[in-house]
């Protein structure tokens, strides 16, 4: 698994995730995928309806497409109300 900064995390194929995991009282539950994706927007509206859009962010990458990067501030923008954008450039 490559991450930024030239860093790099060898991850054993024994540990890897399934199947998504969520937090039901305090505890890593397994779910389906449909469950997670519905906890998350749940969690993000949760969190856009008390603070509003300004309260996200979202990051994006400095080595993805202009278009892909196009695609993510024009998804901030639009569907989450923020302005909070960052792609890493100042690498």
């Amino acid at each position: 698994m490559a991450l930024s900064k030239g860093k790099e995390v060898k991850l054993a194929p024994n540990i890897r995730l399934t199947t998504p995991l969520v937090r039901r009282d305090g505890r890593l539950q397994p779910t389906t995928w449909d469950d997670a994706v519905k906890t998350a927007v749940d969690g993000l509206r949760a969190v856009q309806a008390e603070h509003g859009g300004e309260a996200l962010g979202l990051f994006s990458c400095s080595k993805a497409t202009n278009e892909t990067n196009y695609l993510a501030q024009k998804f901030a923008r639009t569907v989450l109300g923020t302005n909070n954008i960052d792609s890493c450039n100042r690498t």
